[in-house]
């Protein structure tokens, strides 16, 4: 399952779409058999890597097939693009067939299903067999097309029955869903973002709201436009359901009916919808539409560039284009960051515009040296920035405009060493400010509202072990964790949940939570660096049992996105990205500081220098 490229336009990277069509065959001892447009058919290898623009079915048992070639043939059946399953159906018998679920899960293993044969029928007829299928389990996709890594051994019995008065076999018993191999899955599947607003995050001065990515698997070549807005209109996944609404009224549907959608050749899209959407309002149909379009913006080869939703008796709701959208939704990066931070060689704090290499201080006390430094973060309009300093016990707040004073600090940590004391501190999008003080004595997550007055602590229940580090998204609901625990550290990621108290005002009246944490990268045994690179994804700088160092992006729901890792870099101990994919990464490494553009090298940009920051 690969992992990402580090540049490109915000979101995902334009697919290449389906132009040529291959049939495979289901039937492991005759191989499989593509179907060209046009020329002779011509043998393939079983369950092949083809290239993504090309389409895969499977063929029907033949006459008198073996126990072995039926179970075979369903099991590549199952990695074909045929949109039902109807082929897979026919290796089942009619009541199995009636039974069988696909759409319930996924089970994704290392290597495939492993077959092996079991008679457990009269052995002198021969007319009742099982097969055992294992394998090593690396993730399972539930009927919400949400991806979870899930490691262990995966062990389900295929019962086949002969059918009365005939010599062929058919499956009888199998477990719902489907499952296949890795290779098999990243052919079939990708990964697509649903957005919704942020139950919880800001409203911008101009009313615009804050979006929030919800990452799904869907099949690539079964119409994938269809899937993904089916998906969108049942609303945000589980996971973030608390922290996530939808412009979509309940009991919206597309239109029964409906057939695939497709963009025109103007890529525009129109969606017919149920009666549930006949009432909507203006306003509300323009938020539905912004979703849909921000869902839809990557999924196509040239993109969605407007999208109309229609009644239930075929008028036009409300039309919406791009730039309308912007104006009604923050998409990703509400605005690109001017500058790239880091603390130089004398611990103050400074800038270089982004993809520069001439460093300045920044105006006010942080730049100056007033208190030298070890660590930064700086607020998303970049206005304001918080330091640590360098012995990691004192916290300060400061403004970037020129002679703004420095106060007494804000926050002052009590332990007894440097690593026991305060993280860098990170700013969401409401402009408050999180920091984790690491004192084994009396760990905490702190918010500051707005980056003064008293600290709230955040309660996070669930959590195992110690603060490490700390990140909050763009989004303002999911925030990640490095924690460690018994000397290993892992990369968690959290809901962020706001209740006010009974009768509180300000931050004191706000109970934070930090909820159902989960580990991203249960394949490192340390995490050392992480930050925030795009809508849905990380990049992480860790290592594995017994392995060396390295960098990886990894998507919020656990899994690898599709595309090239960045290229790897030698002792790196601190790592930036910004949620606008196109911006380079920045590490600091024992190199110095050294950025990493899209299709490039990494290269040296200064000698002395540490801790680099986006705005964030």
């Amino acid at each position: 399952m690969g992992a990402e490229g580090g540049g490109g336009r915000t979101g995902r990277a334009r697919r290449m779409r389906a132009g040529a069509y291959l049939g495979c065959a289901g039937v492991l001892l005759a191989g499989c058999a593509s179907m060209p447009d046009s020329g002779d058919l011509r043998g393939v290898e079983s369950t092949p890597r083809q290239d993504p623009q090309v389409r895969v079915f499977a063929l029907p048992p033949r006459e008198n097939a073996s126990p072995a070639e039926i179970v075979q043939g369903f099991l590549e059946a199952l990695t074909s693009d045929d949109p039902q399953y109807d082929t897979a159906r026919k290796y089942l018998t009619t009541k199995a067939s009636h039974q069988w679920r696909p759409e319930r899960s996924i089970t994704v293993l290392d290597d495939g299903p492993n077959p092996v044969a079991e008679h457990t029928g009269n052995r002198e007829s021969g007319d009742d067999y099982a097969y055992n299928l294992t394998g090593r389990r690396v993730a399972r996709v539930d009927a919400q097309h949400v991806y979870t890594s899930d490691a262990g051994s995966y062990e389900k019995t295929i019962h086949l029955a002969q059918l009365k008065g005939t010599n062929q076999w058919r499956i009888d018993a199998l477990p719902q869903g489907v499952v296949m191999g890795a290779s098999d899955f990243q052919r079939n599947y990708e990964s697509v973002n649903k957005y919704y607003f942020a139950a919880n995050g800001p409203t911008s001065a101009a009313g615009r709201l804050s979006t929030v990515a919800d990452p799904v698997y869907v099949r690539k070549q079964v119409d994938p436009v269809t899937q993904v807005i089916q998906a969108l209109l049942k609303g945000p996944t589980r996971w973030l359901a608390p922290v996530a609404r939808s412009g979509f009224p309940t009991g919206i549907a597309l239109r029964k009916g409906a057939e695939a959608l497709t963009p025109d050749d103007q890529n525009r899209l129109t969606v017919p919808l149920n009666k549930a959407a006949d009432r909507v309002g203006s306003r509300q149909c323009a938020r539905m539409a912004a979703q849909m379009l921000f869902t839809l913006q990557d999924l196509t080869p040239t993109g969605v560039t407007s999208v109309e939703l229609e009644r239930s008796d075929g008028s036009q709701l409300c039309v919406l284009d791009e730039n309308r959208a912007q104006d009604i939704a923050s998409h990703g990066t509400a605005k690109r960051p001017e500058y790239e931070y880091f603390i130089d060689d004398k611990q103050r704090l400074v800038r270089m515009t982004t993809g520069g290499k001439d460093a300045e201080q920044v105006p006010g006390a942080l730049g100056q040296g007033t208190a030298p430094l070890r660590a930064a973060a700086v607020s998303r309009d970049e206005k304001t920035a918080a330091g640590v300093s360098a012995d990691g016990r004192s916290l300060y707040v400061g403004s970037l405009v020129p002679d703004a004073p420095l106060g007494e600090a804000v926050l002052q940590s009590q332990g007894a060493s440097p690593d026991d004391r305060l993280t860098t501190p990170s700013w969401d999008s409401r402009g408050d400010l999180w920091v984790a003080d690491r004192n084994p004595q009396d760990p905490r997550l702190l918010l500051f509202e707005k980056g003064a007055g008293d600290p709230v602590e955040v309660a996070t229940p669930g959590l195992d072990g110690r603060i490490d580090a700390v990140r909050v998204a763009g989004d303002g609901v999911r925030v990640a964790l490095i924690v460690e625990k018994d000397g290993k550290t892992s990369l968690q990621i959290g809901r962020i949940e706001r209740e006010k108290a009974a009768g509180g005002k300000g931050a004191a009246g706000t109970v934070v939570s930090i909820l159902e944490l989960r580990s991203l990268t249960p394949q490192f045994e340390a995490v050392t660096a992480m930050s925030w690179a795009g809508d849905s994804r990380l990049v992480v700088v860790g290592r594995e049992s017994g392995g060396v160092q390295q960098i990886r992006y990894v998507q919020v729901d656990g899994s690898t996105p599709a595309g090239s890792a960045p290229a790897s870099l030698t002792g790196v101990k601190q790592i930036a990205a910004s949620e606008d994919e196109r911006l380079p990464l920045v590490a600091y490494s024992e190199d110095g500081i050294v950025r990493l553009s899209s299709g490039a090298q990494w290269q040296k940009v200064i000698k002395e220098g540490t801790a680099p920051v986006y705005p964030g």
